[in-house]
Parts: C-alpha cells; structure tokens; sequence
C-alpha cells in the first residue's frame, strides 16, 4: 500500500535506532508499507515531470546514513532540477565491517538477505514514482555510496533492465557480476579507502569493464576539484567511467555529484 505524493510535512521520522530525519527544502517525504513495515523517501520532483516525460535518479544512503543526508549533502536534485530525484531511508540492518549488531540503517547486500526486504522497496517506490510522474523510461539511474554503492550493484545484477546507467561510490560488487547485463557505468572511489580498499573496488571496476567490452586504456573526461575522471570506450555504447580521487571513504559530494549527474546525461538507455 503506497501513499500518494501530495505534499507532506517534513517532520522527524520515528524509526528505531535511525538518523533523526530534518526537513530539506525542496523535497516532500513520501511513505508507503512494504511487508507490514513503514518506509519512507524524500521525493523531489519539478512541476512539469506531472505531463513531460522526466529523468528518474534514486540515490541510496551509505551504513548509518540517511535519507535527509543525502538529500542535503548530495542534493541532485539542484544539480539536474528537471529530474525526479528520490533519497530512500534504509532500516536497521547488521553489517559484518561496522555494525554486526545491525543498530543502524542500511540495505541488504544480497538477493536473499534480509527477505528481500529493499527490493521489495524499491519495486514499490518505482511503482509509485511512475504512476505519479511521467517518468521517461530510458533515463532512470541509480546511484549510491559505501552500502548504498553495495545496493546499487544489488540493482544492477536484481532490476538491471529497468536501468539507463549506474553509479555507484566506494563499494564492490563481490560476486554479483555475474548477474549483471552490460550497462553504462561510472564508479567513484577515493585512493585510501581503508574501510573498502581501493584495490578491491579496482577489481570491481576491472570485471564491468571486461562485461562491457571496454578498451584497455581511458581517456580523460574530467577534472574537477579534487577528482579525475577517466572514461572507457566500448563498441557496445557501454563506457565505464571512474572517478577517483587521494581521500579515504567520504564521498567527495561537491566535485562528483555534477560528474555524475553528467555521465547520466550522457548516457540515456537505448
């Protein structure tokens, strides 16, 4: 059961052992149940996605995120206004690197875990989003950082062909791969990443580009602040661009966000 996107007011979410959530402009709070449970996203959506056919962005939260965060701090939604941008909230879930007890919200890491509770989230917010927007089918993205990049790799390998492009931030794909169908690609990644090493997060850029049929050398496609971005031909019109930069784990949102709203400019379905 979902609950339409009229507008709502932006108050402090009540889940347990959650980020308390604060409003932020320019995005309405959106609810539906999913297997008896509440869930929630902030929505952010132009007036004329009701009747034009609409770029469609989901940005999922990282290990102890939050929606509000990501909303805020990543803000796609003012970096390509004429899309619908939706920030999910994830729900207490256990995480072997950080928090085994599951105290903090997060995404399931495989098909099965967690009884498939995001997915199930997903399909039900995508459903929503279509019927209340005009939602151009060959340009819906999603991207994610550190759990949230782990999910969009679970999309990419779960709901792959509902996809235009993917780009997820500080995470692997371990093991999922193979499930994947070959698909434009941006990854982002900081050189000194100790909590997901940058050298396994370079296997997971190795293995898209070798499904994608990419070339073996890059060649520049952008430099802004602190990142650089190489992008990776393929005859398939399936590139792989990384973007990387000399920090740790933190996503750095003020130099990537634009790159990545870019790539998916670049990249509409087919």
């Amino acid at each position: 059961m979902t609950r339409p996107l009229f507008a709502l007011a932006l108050l402090a979410v009540g889940f347990a052992n959650a980020p308390a959530q604060v409003p932020v402009a320019g995005t309405t709070r959106v609810e539906w149940t999913v297997g008896g449970v509440k869930r929630e996203a902030l929505v952010a959506a132009p007036a004329a996605a009701k009747a034009s056919p609409s770029p469609l962005v989901f940005a999922f939260h990282g290990h102890g995120g939050s929606m509000t965060n990501v909303a805020r701090a990543h803000a796609f939604h003012k970096h390509w206004p004429e899309a619908v941008c939706v920030y999910p909230q994830g729900l207490p879930t256990p995480s072997k690197l950080v928090d085994p007890d599951g105290k903090k919200a997060g995404w399931q890491h495989t098909a099965g875990e967690q009884a498939g509770r995001d997915l199930a989230f997903f399909d039900a917010m995508l459903k929503t989003i279509k019927a209340d927007y005009k939602i151009d089918e060959k340009r819906v993205f999603v991207t994610g950082h550190s759990n949230g990049g782990r999910f969009t790799h679970l999309l990419m390998a779960e709901r792959g062909d509902g996809f235009a492009a993917f780009a997820p931030s500080a995470s692997i794909a371990a093991g999922l791969v193979k499930g994947y169908k070959a698909k434009p690609y941006l990854h982002v990644a900081g050189e000194t990443d100790q909590l997901v090493p940058f050298a396994a997060q370079q296997r997971t850029i190795a293995a898209v580009k070798a499904l994608n049929g990419c070339a073996a050398e890059g060649k520049d496609w952008a430099k802004a602040g602190v990142v650089t971005g190489v992008r990776y031909e393929s005859k398939g019109g399936t590139p792989v661009v990384t973007l990387t930069y000399p920090g740790d784990h933190a996503f750095p949102a003020a130099d990537a966000v634009p790159l990545v709203v870019r790539f998916f400019q670049e990249n509409p379905g087919k």
